[in-house]
């Protein structure tokens, strides 16, 4: 999938392979600098860092392409830059989501999600959630969701704008109980 830009330029769209593993550690960690990291991100920048290289290689396995329980997504730009990403995480029924909360069905879990700030404002998110979520469709998920931080109130408007709705859930922020976190779900189209 390609989506122009607003530079008239073409991203590729794509699920990362396990090779790209030092592709996949350095958007993170680029990432973690982001100004709104601290409310997007569970992790730190040092924690990150500080992984061996093994980590991130089984990173790439467990998310990129052949996977079926995880699946991360990219743009690539033209000059073979990675502008942005995501990452869906399949949740089974009768299990436990990353919060200890039941999981009452099978869904995908949205995560990860960032696009370098050059990249913003092109609709490269809306092509990345295309295909992150045409995934999870086929994998039969009934529903996406993911969680976004109170104050963040620029990604609450991109998924709003994706098609994605407040569920009504909040749950506290784990870095600061006094904070939440709200679920924001799209259904699987009827």
């Amino acid at each position: 999938m390609s989506l122009p830009s607003s530079n008239d330029h073409d991203y590729l769209v794509r699920a990362i392979r396990p090779d790209d593993w030092e592709q996949v550690k350095q958007l993170r960690l680029d990432a973690l600098r982001d100004p709104v990291a601290h409310l997007a991100f569970l992790e730190t920048y040092e924690n990150a860092a500080a992984q061996p290289d093994s980590f991130w290689q089984d990173r790439a396995v467990r998310s990129g392409e052949g996977s079926t329980t995880g699946r991360q997504f990219i743009a690539e730009a033209p000059d073979g830059t990675w502008a942005g990403s995501v990452t869906v995480l399949m949740e089974e029924p009768g299990t436990k989501d990353w919060a200890g909360a039941p999981v009452e069905r099978r869904q995908g879990h949205a995560a990860g999600v960032f696009v370098r700030p050059e990249h913003r404002g092109n609709g490269l998110i809306e092509a990345l959630f295309e295909a992150a979520v045409a995934w999870a469709w086929e994998q039969k998920a009934e529903r996406v969701r993911l969680y976004v931080h109170e104050k963040n109130t620029r990604a609450q408007a991109a998924y709003r704008k994706i098609g994605f709705v407040p569920s009504g859930d909040v749950v506290s922020f784990s870095k600061d109980e006094a904070e939440t976190e709200w679920e924001f779900v799209l259904e699987r189209p009827a």
